[in-house]
């Protein structure tokens, strides 16, 4: 059997573009060594089993002349089949929480979540020697599954979350993402924001942080 009519290579497709986020046919083809007939055939299954999506790319990613190459982003059922901690339990546990006890109780829940990664964070971006703190808070989140990755921009960086094992549940109760952001906020010093969420729809969470100009916090007690 080839390489490109192989079903784990489908698989080793669709997961790419998890791992890696959004990506032309020609990018797939290219970094797992197939042609771009096999990759488009590969594509092409997973679009029609409803894993992928095929979109036009970000005016910011399109490159050279003429129409630009379109993109692939993995869908919310195609995350399903990935996620093995799909957790349905959880969006009925805070609806109870948010229903029986009202709005304020998700809100401490979600600044209480935020708290555990701060003090579990805190340390280790103290301790990174060698390592930015953007590039530290990155290593945590793809350790935590979030797949993440850094992209320097000249006037700050954008962390680039490809996963998110929580997306089913943040859709619902976008606190968990509010609170998320400002612990980060707090983490590295500075103001950050969020440009894009899994959880809203788009391919990948980004947020974009500016040039820390003075050191993160070293220790945090969180909410």
């Amino acid at each position: 059997m080839k390489k490109s009519e192989d079903p784990r290579t489908r698989d080793l497709v669709a997961r790419s573009i998890l791992e890696k986020g959004p990506r032309t046919a020609v990018d797939l083809a290219l970094s797992l060594g197939l042609t771009p007939a096999g990759i488009r055939r590969h594509l092409d299954s997973l679009v029609e089993e409803g894993v992928l999506e095929a979109r036009e790319p970000h005016s910011a990613i399109s490159r050279g002349r003429g129409r630009p190459s379109k993109v692939f982003v993995m869908t919310d059922g195609g995350r399903e089949k990935f996620e093995h901690n799909y957790d349905d339990l959880a969006v009925a546990a805070l609806k109870f929480l948010s229903d029986s006890v009202g709005a304020s109780a998700l809100i401490e829940f979600a600044n209480a979540r935020a708290g555990d990664i701060e003090r579990t964070l805190a340390p280790v971006i103290a301790s990174s020697d060698g390592v930015s703190p953007v590039a530290a808070l990155a290593d945590f989140l793809s350790d935590e599954g979030y797949a993440a990755t850094v992209l320097n921009r000249d006037i700050g960086d954008e962390l680039c979350q490809h996963h998110c094992p929580i997306a089913h549940v943040a859709a619902q109760f976008p606190q968990l993402c509010e609170a998320e952001t400002e612990a980060f906020s707090r983490l590295l010093g500075t103001h950050v924001q969020r440009l894009a969420t899994i959880a809203h729809g788009d391919g990948v969470c980004t947020t974009f942080i500016p040039k820390i100009s003075r050191s993160p916090m070293s220790s945090t007690g969180g909410k």
